[in-house]
């Protein structure tokens, strides 16, 4: 199970470990387009924790080919071959930043206002922010040194600080208690992180604008990935692609290729080409939201396109929605964005906001990734969970036996070292939602066994490079 401890606090949850349980065997034998024949041998290595595992390797030869999925014979025994997450994205042994002592969770946590928030910074430190803040006033010619989102920030953050620190000093010492995180130092990843691979599906789905149009009666709604079948990049980029399996498929785009677990569905599109997931015709009982945000860091790092309020808003999330539906929302610790959500996204799609959970990171010896108090970044993150409102006597049949949404809670994980891998929200919501309920992520970077997955970056994660080939007996 992704959750490896649940509290009153909330959950302390396994992020790799959901991953490699989605299930990424390839059961059915296929070769690849282009593959050359490989060698293909299997020996056993060792990490630096210790993990033994038996590791697949290939070259080039005249031999005949083996795939992945095709059965192998090593010393008597029939091996399938199965793709697992690479462990090194998830190998956060220290802090980004080192809080200060005070500040580690094995200390007591004070109540803390905004002005002692700042007061407890060293005098060496207040006195360079002072002049730095003269430095602004001259610059800037005003009065006020925060402007209004700074300090809007400061003031929630006062208000959950207590919450966040209590209940994540709780949740890691269970998992120290029980060996899950280790204090000892010792214990520090020998492996590099490869460059990650250059994600190029959003510039694909700007292609896909350019294919000839199909009549709206000749449109397919899904398309069924089967064995032995690559599909060109038109038939994957005009339907919901599905796996209906219970083995994963590798599918190629652009000469790529990736991982699609059993039993999932996806649409790669972008915003302006919803249609055939409303073509889908289902409707959800949970939706999960991570909108591309706007701010100056990614304008700077042009890592992604953003999407402005207003184009958010225009998300059909009440047309995809069923009957009492759970909608969850990634925010940005921006007080801006965090409005814009509760006062006006929300009832924009008739959704009444129930709670605000925070998913807080930390590193494998249980130490927050950046200190609690940081004035420019903050080790957590903000989920805010509402419901659509509607049909009352159908709410009611849809939450009978369930229980409320809780105001708080915390998701506690090592994080992705990869930007944007958000955890795993099945495990931690299922308590709150009926068995066999749809599912649907948007703006998804990744697929889950279980839910329909939309976004022009929903592949992104599913790359093969992300992955070990290794072998399971």
């Amino acid at each position: 199970m992704s959750v490896v401890h649940r509290l009153a606090a909330g959950w302390l949850v396994d992020h790799l470990s959901f991953i490699n349980q989605c299930g990424y065997e390839i059961c059915d034998s296929f070769a690849c387009p282009g593959d050359v024949a490989l060698d293909t041998s299997v020996t056993s290595t060792e990490d630096c924790h210790g993990t033994s595992t038996l590791v697949v390797t290939s070259s080039s030869s005249n031999s005949p080919t083996h795939t992945p999925g095709d059965a192998i014979e090593t010393e008597g025994k029939t091996a399938k071959m199965r793709y697992v997450f690479r462990r090194e994205f998830f190998d956060v042994s220290k802090p980004h930043i080192v809080a200060r002592p005070e500040e580690q969770l094995c200390q007591e946590c004070p109540e803390v206002s905004i002005f002692d928030y700042f007061f407890s910074f060293p005098k060496g430190i207040i006195w360079i922010f002072f002049f730095h803040c003269l430095l602004i006033l001259q610059k800037r010619k005003r009065k006020c040194v925060f402007n209004q989102g700074e300090l809007d920030a400061l003031e929630y953050h006062s208000k959950v600080r207590k919450l966040i620190w209590e209940g994540t000093l709780h949740l890691v010492q269970e998992g120290l208690k029980s060996g899950f995180l280790h204090q000892s130092t010792a214990e520090l990843s020998c492996r590099k992180n490869n460059i990650p691979v250059v994600c190029g599906l959003a510039e694909l789905c700007e292609m896909a604008k350019q294919f000839p149009a199909v009549n709206e009666g000749d449109r397919q709604a899904v398309h069924v990935l089967k064995d032995k079948n690559f599909s060109p990049e038109q038939d994957l980029l005009s339907c919901v692609a599905e796996n209906n399996s219970d083995c994963a498929k590798i599918i190629v785009l652009m000469g790529q290729k990736y991982l699609v677990p059993p039993k999932s569905s996806f649409l790669l599109s972008d915003i302006s080409c919803l249609q055939p997931l409303l073509n889908y015709k289902k409707k959800y009982d949970v939706i999960v939201i991570d909108p591309p945000w706007e701010n100056k860091s990614v304008k700077r790092s042009n890592r992604y396109n953003h999407l402005s309020s207003w184009q958010i808003k225009q998300i059909p999330v009440p047309a995809l929605a069923a009957p009492n539906c759970l909608v969850v929302t990634w925010v940005t610790n921006r007080q801006k964005h965090l409005r814009f959500v509760k006062d006006e996204l929300y009832p924009h799609w008739s959704v009444k906001t129930l709670a605000e959970w925070h998913w807080v990171k930390i590193t494998r010896a249980g130490e927050f990734v950046l200190p609690l108090d940081s004035l420019h970044k903050k080790p957590y993150e903000v989920l805010v969970l509402g419901r659509i409102q509607g049909d009352v006597k159908e709410a009611l049949r849809k939450s009978e036996g369930v229980p409320p949404i809780p105001e708080h809670k915390l998701i506690v994980s090592i994080p992705c070292t990869l930007h944007s891998h958000k955890p795993p929200l099945t495990a931690v919501l299922a308590e709150f939602i009926k068995p066999d309920v749809e599912c649907l992520e948007l703006f998804a970077r990744n697929l889950q066994p279980g839910w329909t997955s939309w976004g022009n970056e929903v592949l992104k994660f599913q790359h093969t490079d992300y992955f070990t080939l290794l072998q399971n007996e």
